[in-house]
């Protein structure tokens, strides 16, 4: 048995629990510039129909008497860890998917703390008596039904999907509540009359596969009730990413690439700092409509040097029609499962000495940065920009 625990709307609520004024009242977490958007919303401001991710312009819009509280992540994160620590105390297999959310697997757990119930409910009175906040609990056989099942009685909410239950279960869960069926995904399930999971079994496979690519072999396995995707302490991070909502809207490319350069110096640190290299680099713009592109290129030689992953970033930028202004910068690169040291025993002497030169720049840079803080040295031509938010 797999359990999903879902923080209720975690920032807010710990804002809430910790000003008894804002308990009952419409709350969000974020900035109170027209640039900002929400980060978190209370319950009451949802019925307003505030969101997440929601201008906070807008957001006062829809609820006149909002109450707006900056974010305090440090705040949140010491609140995320003491979570985890309860969760560890009924499982050695947790895997953390996010500050509030994460997977418990309590498979053999019974002869310790008794049933799946009694360990749900365990862990809830925990959390509400030590942290005083609350949870929902999605509790299955299968890693994503575990998440599926604790959206479904939200806030404070259980909800049990017991083994008997799975294969209709499955049958009948609507499409797009299915993980990773974005917009894209969902428009050509409707022209396919894909309305549920089980229609999915309805195709032959190389048919679903060759229109939804790597996830369709997902969603055949999900459609025949697999999912053997392991709960684990200590997942992998997979991807590292930098963006941030630009100061004003603009379609000026010079400005565009002194956030590419300042978010793939935000990127290539941090592959530097786990020792990893990438080979695919992609970069995000949203615009000022919030309507969004992203672009992916996979390099020949795997980098982590700044200048390199810049590189790239622009070869992907000339590639993109700008037509509106951009609200929104962002890098992402992929992580590659083998350490630097590896790949240079690999690579040609020429390839190494260049990328070897660019490491050693870089990794100079890093460490005066870490000493000094990261705006005692800076490339030029981000001298008059501040650092990137992640």
């Amino acid at each position: 048995m797999i359990l999903h625990v879902d923080m209720d709307a975690f920032f807010a609520s710990v804002e809430q629990r910790d000003n008894p004024q804002l308990k009952g009242k419409p709350v969000v977490v974020g900035g109170n510039s027209k640039r900002s958007v929400v980060a978190a919303a209370s319950y009451e401001a949802r019925e307003y129909g505030v969101r997440s991710a929601m201008p906070i312009f807008m957001a006062k819009q829809k609820c006149s008497n909002l109450c707006i509280v900056p974010g305090d992540m440090r705040k949140y994160s010491y609140e995320s860890k003491k979570i985890m620590d309860i969760f560890m105390a009924y499982s050695p297999f947790v895997e953390q998917t996010s500050v509030d959310e994460a997977y418990i697997d309590i498979t053999g757990c019974k002869r310790l703390f008794g049933d799946h119930t009694k360990i749900i409910m365990g862990i809830k009175n925990k959390i509400l008596t030590e942290r005083s906040l609350t949870c929902s609990i999605g509790a299955a056989p299968l890693r994503f039904l575990a998440k599926i099942a604790s959206d479904i009685n939200k806030p404070d909410g259980i909800f049990i999907i017991e083994k008997i239950m799975v294969k209709d279960f499955v049958k009948n869960i609507d499409i797009e509540k299915i993980p990773g069926v974005g917009k894209k995904a969902f428009e050509q399930m409707k022209i396919l009359n894909i309305k549920k999971l089980g229609d999915i079994k309805k195709f032959n496979s190389s048919l679903i596969l060759k229109k939804f690519g790597k996830f369709g072999t997902r969603l055949i396995e999900y459609a025949n009730c697999i999912d053997t995707t392991p709960i684990g302490q200590n997942a992998k991070r997979k991807s590292i990413s930098s963006e941030s909502t630009l100061s004003e809207d603009t379609n000026e490319i010079e400005i565009i690439k002194k956030y590419l350069l300042s978010h793939s110096n935000a990127v290539g640190k941090d592959l530097r700092k786990k020792k990893k290299l990438t080979n695919i680099v992609s970069i995000k713009l949203k615009f000022s409509d919030f309507s969004q592109v992203t672009r992916q290129k996979v390099v020949n030689t795997p980098i982590s040097s700044t200048q390199s992953i810049y590189r790239e970033t622009l070869a992907l930028l000339e590639k993109i029609k700008i037509k509106k202004k951009i609200r929104l910068v962002g890098v992402n690169v992929a992580l590659l499962d083998k350490e630097i040291g590896h790949f240079q025993m690999e690579l040609q002497n020429e390839v190494h000495e260049k990328i070897e030169k660019w490491e050693k720049v870089d990794k100079a840079i890093d460490s005066i940065s870490e000493k000094f803080g990261n705006s005692i040295i800076k490339n030029a031509a981000l001298k008059h920009q501040t650092n990137p938010r992640r």
